[in-house]
């Protein structure tokens, strides 16, 4: 073959791919394009010999990294079906052209998977090489072998060399901006990342072991990569320590999962991998960067969010599909119709699991409750067919710590807690010691009083009424005991307009500063409390819902609104109104105990101490 010189083609019709090559997120890229491309060399030539097209010895195949740090050369090698001078001619001079698309349609029987998809992967080694080289030998009989050589400009040499084994060797001479990939460890880092679990064994060179007061190579490769990593496995050949061992060497730092699921499906789309339930501490603050994206074992990303629902980005683990449209850059994905499948069966059957603990381990998932509920409330929120499947599983836990079904709660209080109108009404707290002069208000009522003290719950609270026909949640502070559920009528203390305002007046006047409050005469009793300050349900809750999102800003910008009631019944308030409020000392004495009893005192010395006084004797 004569040595040839030549321009790479770029024509109106391919230059488009060339530019999308700067859609790389980052330059790390190159080297899981050129791993991957190495690997489907490899895989073809499995196929080859599979189907009987090749009659010869294949030989061990896997994927070698090499690395001069002097020279700044990395090699990347494989024994794969290398290239003939003609299709080095089509696949890398033509850009744009790629062998994988016409390979695996004709040999699918053969090979299941292909991983390279666009063949722009190769031309990523320009953005950290000034200089590649290819040394290529076809598997072809009779077939001579390749050098191409490029600087990264459309002008390219191609001729003959002495290369004598099958297989391709590519050759980047790293630039002096980016000398970093010319490192041992970083080139280490990005084999772990990115090839952890190719289909097959990545070699960087040699094992070390730690000897005369130094680590030294041994004669055994460092295989980076688990070449069957426990997703591709079945899951009837596995046991719960063999996903707990995964688990961990995913999440080193972890705590142990609560359970998984194991995902594996051939139509109508391809689909495996494994996902764990977490332990949520610290509900405020949840990664949604724990679901690795594979495409066929190669890493892809960790941002899966637009494939399978935002409260199923909580979850850990590991999804391997080749059928999710990457594009170029396989960085970022395009939404089209087997990504919504994908989603949809991913919900499905992260329900069916759910629904199959509760069913068969009901005690073993009331122990988890706590740390499922910010999951799965979500979920409800935000996902309606995922909400239809949870309404049977969804647990409510009371201040008591006993849990129930939605169903078996409304049958266990609706006998108390129905009010004048029919409606069942739901008492719930958020802080079980901030609020327990409340809860224990309730409780000598008949009442219970469920628990939700979730960030998401705000949400979860009018999802919940919208769901449940007839039914309606109220907190337990948001009113006098009497008021939280009406049996019957009551019976309102009359004032004058000049009466109504002079009260308005007097307490507003010792009332904290910042604040909207709206003062209203109520009857609850000589022995209540003089005072009653609670923050009306509906505000609050849009306040709280704002506060963590949900399109309510509206409300967050508002000051805090609250009912002030004056119990017209204490011989306190009587003794105030006769003596048209000029007693100052008794007026702030009994707001301040009001203002005690709803929190709004916390963290000040005497409120500390009388909170700690009555919880005490409680």
């Amino acid at each position: 073959m004569e040595q040839n010189k030549g321009k790479i083609g770029v024509t109106t019709e391919n230059i488009f791919p060339v530019i999308k090559q700067f859609l790389y997120s980052d330059h790390e890229i190159f080297l899981r394009e050129l791993v991957a491309n190495a690997v489907d060399a490899s895989r073809k030539m499995e196929a080859l010999a599979a189907s009987g097209e090749c009659t010869s010895e294949i030989g061990s195949l896997r994927v070698e990294i090499e690395l001069d740090e002097k020279k700044k050369e990395l090699r990347i090698i494989d024994h794969g079906i290398g290239m003939t001078e003609e299709e080095v001619d089509k696949y890398i001079n033509q850009i744009a052209f790629s062998s994988a698309g016409e390979f695996l349609e004709k040999y699918k029987d053969q090979l299941g998977s292909i991983i390279g998809h666009f063949g722009l992967g190769f031309y990523s080694a320009f953005m950290v090489a000034d200089h590649v080289t290819i040394e290529t030998l076809s598997w072809k009989e009779g077939a001579t072998a390749v050098k191409w050589t490029c600087d990264g400009s459309p002008e390219y040499e191609m001729g003959r060399c002495d290369k004598a084994d099958r297989g391709t060797v590519i050759t980047l001479h790293i630039d002096k901006d980016n000398k970093e990939f010319a490192e041992k460890g970083r080139i280490k880092g990005l084999l772990e990342k990115y090839c952890k679990f190719m289909p097959l064994p990545i070699v960087f060179g040699k094992q070390q072991e730690w000897k005369d007061g130094k680590y030294v190579d041994t004669d055994k490769d460092l295989v980076i990569n688990s070449v069957e990593p426990l997703w591709v496995k079945k899951p009837a050949d596995l046991k719960d320590e063999d996903y707990k061992t995964f688990y961990r060497a995913l999440y080193p730092m972890g705590e142990e999962p609560l359970f998984h699921i194991h995902l594996n499906v051939d139509y109508p789309f391809h689909l495996t991998g494994i996902l764990y339930f977490p332990k949520i501490k610290d509900q405020m603050e949840v990664r949604k960067d724990k679901i690795q994206l594979y495409c066929n074992q190669m890493y892809v990303t960790d941002n899966v969010e637009n494939i399978v629902p935002d409260f199923l980005t909580l979850l850990h683990g590991v999804i391997d599909s080749p059928d999710i449209p990457l594009n170029v850059s396989r960085s970022y994905l395009q939404a089209d119709a087997s990504v919504k499948k994908i989603s949809g069966y991913i919900t499905k059957k992260v329900a069916d699991r759910l629904e199959d603990i509760f069913k068969k381990q009901r005690s073993e998932f009331e122990e988890k409750w706590d740390n499922l509920k910010l999951f799965l409330e979500y979920g409800m929120i935000t996902d309606e067919k995922f909400c239809e499947r949870a309404m049977k599983f969804c647990l409510l836990k009371n201040t008591d710590g006993k849990y129930f079904t939605i169903d078996d709660y409304k049958t266990a209080v609706s006998a108390a807690q129905t009010d004048k109108d029919g409606k069942l009404v739901l008492l719930y707290a958020s802080n079980v010691d901030e609020q327990y002069p409340y809860i224990d208000a309730a409780k000598a009522m008949g009442y219970d009083v469920l628990l939700l003290d979730c960030p998401v719950d705000p949400h979860f609270v009018g999802m919940l009424e919208m769901k449940v026909e007839g039914c309606r949640l109220v907190r337990v502070d948001s009113d006098s005991v009497d008021n939280l559920i009406v049996k019957e009528e009551k019976i309102k203390p009359e004032l004058s307009e000049d009466a109504r305002k002079a009260m308005e007046e007097a307490f507003k006047a010792v009332l904290p500063e910042g604040n909207e409050y709206v003062v209203a005469a109520g009857n609850l009793g000589a022995g209540a409390a003089p005072v009653l300050i609670t923050q009306a349900e509906f505000m609050r809750r849009y306040r709280e819902m704002s506060a963590i999102g949900g399109g309510m800003n509206f409300y967050g910008s508002l000051p805090a609104s609250y009912n002030v009631t004056v119990n017209m019944e204490s011989p306190v308030v009587a003794s105030l109104v006769g003596g048209g409020y000029e007693d100052k000392d008794t007026l702030r004495q009994i707001v301040d105990l009001a203002l005690l009893s709803c929190g709004m005192l916390k963290g000040k010395p005497l409120s500390d101490f009388i909170a700690r006084t009555i919880k005490g004797l409680k």
